[in-house]
């Protein structure tokens, strides 16, 4: 293989990662769900070896768990590794805010503002989806302000784990909940003061945990087991 073909058939397996988070986030493929190489290529028409190295990245993400001779499955993961990616996610969202707070132009916070209002807009409507994908640009282009790769890069490899399970949102879940859950943090970013963000975001990740461990007890006394598909509330970033 030239290095031209090793680079084209990488370019081509991120291309299909994306697609395949696409799907998982969507909901096309739940917890549990399997993934098969064959009919994912030919569905997707391109070669078994792009898909392979798709999932491999997307197991690395926590996403999917490949099993030799079973073939792949979207994982459920348990109350636990949720609850440590939100503990761990709000840790690197303070460092976020106190580096690039103080660096925060108005434009910035302009483009902040703007995506707590589509928040709002799409909890107006009752767009459960759309909510939880203006929630995670919020949060990604709060981190952004830091202007530190290696802190992103690490954010982001969190980010997609939680979203899958953000976006399979249970009937009747309440997306102005979700929403509310920033009006603390933009009200300390207005403010320009990186401790107040900081302690917005300490209430933010400790309500939504909560909520999570709340209503796990009530789908699932014994915490061995799985998340249930579709019961985390909605829009949980």
């Amino acid at each position: 293989m030239t290095e031209r073909d090793a680079i084209s058939r990488n370019v081509l397996a991120d291309q299909v990662k994306d697609r395949l988070l696409q799907d998982i986030v969507s909901g096309r493929y739940p917890p549990d769900a399997r993934i098969v190489e064959t009919s994912l290529a030919r569905e997707l028409g391109v070669s078994q070896a792009p898909v392979r190295e798709a999932l491999r990245g997307l197991e690395g993400l926590g996403l999917v768990e490949i099993h030799p001779f079973r073939g792949a499955r979207v994982r459920r993961p348990s109350i636990g590794e949720l609850l440590e990616a939100y503990t761990v996610r709000f840790e690197l969202e303070a460092l976020g805010a106190r580096l690039g707070v103080p660096r925060m132009s108005d434009a910035d916070l302009a483009e902040i503002e703007a995506l707590g209002e589509a928040m709002q807009r799409a909890a107006a409507a009752g767009d459960r989806h759309a909510v939880a994908v203006a929630d995670a640009a919020f949060h990604g282009r709060l981190l952004h302000l830091a202007g530190n790769a290696t802190l992103e890069r690490v954010w982001r490899s969190l980010e997609p784990f939680s979203r899958t399970y953000l976006t399979l949102v249970a009937p009747g879940a309440d997306p102005h909940w979700t929403a509310d859950l920033h009006t603390a943090i933009r009200v300390a970013l207005h403010a320009r003061d990186p401790e107040g963000v900081v302690d917005a975001l300490r209430g933010h990740f400790d309500e939504v945990s909560g909520r999570l461990a709340e209503e796990w007890r009530a789908s699932a006394p014994d915490a061995g087991h799985a998340v249930p598909v579709g019961e985390p509330p909605a829009g949980r970033s």
